[in-house]
């Protein structure tokens, strides 16, 4: 059991901002609660899905909502918590373990918060090794763990549990429409899944991945190095681009943050353009109107002047930034998987061209 510290907070918060591919909400506010919470001796506990056994329940957790709404929206501070409760109480039983919904930006800490309050393990796994922006897009929906039941708490203290849905598409469009009617950034507890689920359709070590790659970045920023090169010590990564931004195209709509980014070139880049589409994470980054890089690969922007990772929600023009590809894990490049997350699933007719490498999964200890 990995029990986590105080000063180990700030470097999954960054890590999860990187691999969040500028979605799951900003990790700020969650930082703090999180980190206040530890200060009161709260104790969170990250243990390894081989732990497990196999008949173990317990539940995914996330925010649903759009960054941009999350960022400006304080929370109450137990949401996270008080979803996971409302499925408990509708089920008539206690969960053994808790599950980070997504790794990506804010969603990666709210879990912890969810795990200190309610005294549960959080699970060192995820189902997308990033963020994505709709529920049915991980690994545990694709390969088929049951969409439902599924609960939304938002900060004024209103629960509502849904199910049985037909599918997770369904419950995807039904959470967003009750999410929007709840203020547009809420609580997700989903999916209830075993032991022997999350072991076989879990992305697994995500959360000591992010720690170590937020960890890398710090140190290389606190000692004046590339930040980019510690991301690279970490997970496979290159260079895609480097510019200023000149145009932000950005709006709430539908319980997501749309838009597009314009990017012109510096440097070596100088006289190039980058472009990258939009829908609450970055979708894919085009050089000259070719893609370079598509979802479900990641596409990380790494600040200059900070050295730290943005968010969709922190956009603004003058921003100097370079320009990121991260390989997703293998178990998001299947043609199953493509179907749900690729390129075609948002819309684009454009075939995934996959970056070198998979995001590293740890190997499966098993208990005993």
């Amino acid at each position: 059991m990995w029990i986590l510290r105080e000063d180990e907070v700030s470097a999954i918060a960054v890590g999860a901002g990187i691999l969040g591919a500028g979605g799951g909400g900003s990790p700020y506010l969650g930082q703090l609660q999180l980190t206040g919470l530890l200060r009161e001796g709260r104790r969170v506990g990250i243990m390894p899905a081989g732990e497990l056994q196999d008949d173990d329940l317990g539940c995914g957790v996330s925010g649903m909502g759009a960054p941009t709404v999350g960022i400006e929206k304080l929370p109450r501070g137990d949401e996270m918590w008080q979803s996971v409760h409302a499925i408990e109480q509708h089920l008539g039983r206690k969960f053994r373990f808790l599950v980070v919904g997504e790794v990506g930006g804010g969603n990666a800490i709210e879990p912890l918060i969810a795990g200190a309050y309610g005294g549960l393990p959080v699970i060192d796994a995820d189902p997308m090794g990033r963020a994505f922006p709709e529920l049915q897009m991980d690994t545990f929906m694709i390969y088929g763990v049951r969409p439902w039941p599924f609960a939304l708490h938002d900060p004024q203290g209103n629960s509502a549990v849904f199910g049985p849905v037909d599918s997770a598409k369904t419950a995807e469009r039904i959470g967003r429409a009750a999410t929007v009617a709840m203020g547009g950034s809420v609580a997700l507890a989903l999916p209830v899944i075993t032991g022997g689920e999350l072991k076989s359709y879990g992305i697994h070590g995500t959360l000591s991945l992010v720690h170590r790659l937020g960890r890398a970045v710090e140190v290389a920023n606190r000692q004046k190095d590339d930040p980019i090169a510690g991301i690279a010590s970490v997970v496979p990564a290159q260079e895609l681009f480097v510019g200023k931004v000149v145009d932000v195209e950005r709006r709430t709509t539908g319980g997501f943050a749309r838009g597009r980014l314009q990017i012109a070139g510096l440097g070596g880049y100088q006289s190039e353009n980058m472009q990258i589409d939009i829908q609450n994470e970055f979708l894919i980054a085009y050089r000259d109107g070719v893609p370079v890089a598509t979802v479900p690969d990641i596409v990380a922007l790494i600040e200059e002047e900070s050295g730290l990772p943005l968010g969709t929600e922190a956009l603004r023009y003058g921003l100097r930034l370079t320009v990121v590809g991260i390989p997703a894990a293998a178990k998001l490049k299947t043609e199953r998987a493509l179907a749900v997350v690729g390129p075609r699933a948002f819309g684009y007719d454009v075939d995934f061209r996959p970056l070198p490498g998979d995001l590293p999964e740890a190997a499966l200890q098993v208990a005993g």
